[in-house]
């Protein structure tokens, strides 16, 4: 059900149209007493989720209980990000999401389902999890907020893996991540219809029934001038809001291109990109646009780790970026990957199969470190001499030397594919 709609891929919502569809959405659901808002995190800056939630709060005053960010497997946002997202929500209203401590298993997707989604790759029942706080915090209106934009997990992000995954726990991500990595991103990414959107679906419709849950979806996209417009929302309950902004962000957010670039640079934008975690959007939105032997050069300023997450930053250090056939005979001979199968899923994610080259030019890590997970180094001052991004317009450009390259700004805001490889 659709409590409201609107969006087209020539919209331009302001931030008053923002809120007054939020009022009016909130409008009709009537009075709550007990709310909890799960807006993404700092990584979703863009997705204009924070200004929602800073409405929520005015919407709702001392009857928004509980802010619980959809970290997944993220650190907590810092105060100074809390700030810049959620402009006028009070900081003790805000609880850390923690993957591996605050969880709780609600229930099991039957593998018998699991397994004919998935054409066989994943046999086993999936645990559907979430934050005890969604479960037990006896709320009478949880508000998901969030922005659909294509994915390398699930095909297109936001719905309900905000839940399963932005507040799920180590085996639900673990397992969630290596079936999609496993299934193949190239046959999901831009997708809404995927194996793992059909066990979530199926999660949910098991699971969640007691949840009063309303999605609020955003679709953001580019202007012809490079800036950032939003094309769409979409509140309501059930699959409804998610589908109808899916279906609007394929027409916004996914660009084909009539050749191959035979060299693609992008910008990794240092307030939102610390971590190759992050940052190898950067290879997995633009591996279909590439073309074979070519060149992706990632200018990565605050890039200072490859996981945010200690543990999985060892692995990532460990086995590095390697082709599928590896990572999957590391899974099978290490216990350390095996047990952390969203970083076996996450070297698959940022591998290129040996297909093209990846330069990374990293503002805080050694070339050691990068050659050592297995991408090509490169300084990162002389990288952006070379390719100054204010100086470049997104798309096709020419560099100094006469040369055609392809210049994504935000590799995050969408998807890039070339004609001739979408069959």
């Amino acid at each position: 059900m659709l409590l409201f709609s609107q969006g087209s891929p020539t919209t331009d919502l302001t931030d008053d149209d923002l809120r007054a569809a939020l009022r009016s959405a909130l409008d009709q659901l009537g009075p709550r007493k007990n709310v909890l808002a799960i807006p993404p995190d700092f990584t979703r800056f863009h997705s204009r989720a924070g200004l929602l939630t800073s409405e929520i709060y005015r919407y709702y005053g001392e009857n928004l209980k509980d802010v619980l960010p959809a970290l997944g497997t993220h650190v907590p946002m810092p105060a100074h990000q809390l700030d810049e997202m959620f402009p006028g929500l009070p900081h003790d209203l805000v609880r850390p999401h923690r993957w591996r401590d605050d969880v709780v298993t609600i229930g099991e997707v039957p593998a018998d389902y699991v397994s004919e989604v998935t054409d066989g790759i994943w046999t086993k029942e999936w645990p559907a999890q979430l934050n005890k706080l969604v479960w037990e915090g006896g709320h009478d209106l949880i508000l998901s907020v969030g922005q659909v934009v294509p994915h390398e997990v699930i095909g297109m992000a936001n719905g309900n893996k905000n839940l399963f995954v932005g507040t799920g726990g180590v085996t639900g991500i673990n397992e969630s991540h290596f079936i999609g990595a496993a299934y193949g991103m190239e046959r999901m990414m831009g997708k809404a219809d995927t194996p793992l959107r059909r066990i979530l679906n199926k999660a949910e419709e098991l699971f969640c029934g007691k949840l009063p849950t309303i999605y609020i979806q955003t679709v953001v996209g580019p202007r012809p001038d490079g800036s950032l417009a939003t094309r769409g929302i979409f509140i309501g309950e059930g699959s409804e809001p998610f589908e109808a902004a899916a279906e609007l962000a394929v027409q916004v957010n996914f660009t084909q291109l009539d050749e191959e670039p035979e060299r693609i640079v992008c910008y990794l934008d240092p307030t939102e990109f610390h971590s190759t975690w992050l940052g190898n959007k950067s290879i997995y939105r633009t591996r279909m646009a590439i073309a074979t032997g070519g060149e992706l050069t990632v200018l990565a300023p605050a890039v200072k780790e490859f996981g945010e997450d200690p543990e999985i930053d060892r692995l990532i250090r460990k086995y590095g970026y390697r082709t599928s056939p590896e990572v999957m005979e590391f899974v099978e001979k290490n216990e350390d990957l095996a047990a952390n199968l969203s970083a076996a899923a996450h070297l698959i994610h940022g591998s290129s199969e040996g297909r093209f080259k990846v330069t990374y030019c990293p503002g805080h890590l050694t070339q050691e470190e990068v050659e050592g997970v297995g991408y090509e180094y490169r300084d990162l001052t002389e990288a952006l001499a070379y390719y100054d991004p204010d100086s470049l317009k997104e798309g096709w450009n020419t560099d100094r030397d006469g040369n055609r390259f392809y210049y994504i700004p935000n590799p995050a805001l969408g998807l890039w594919a070339a004609k001739s490889r979408l069959g």
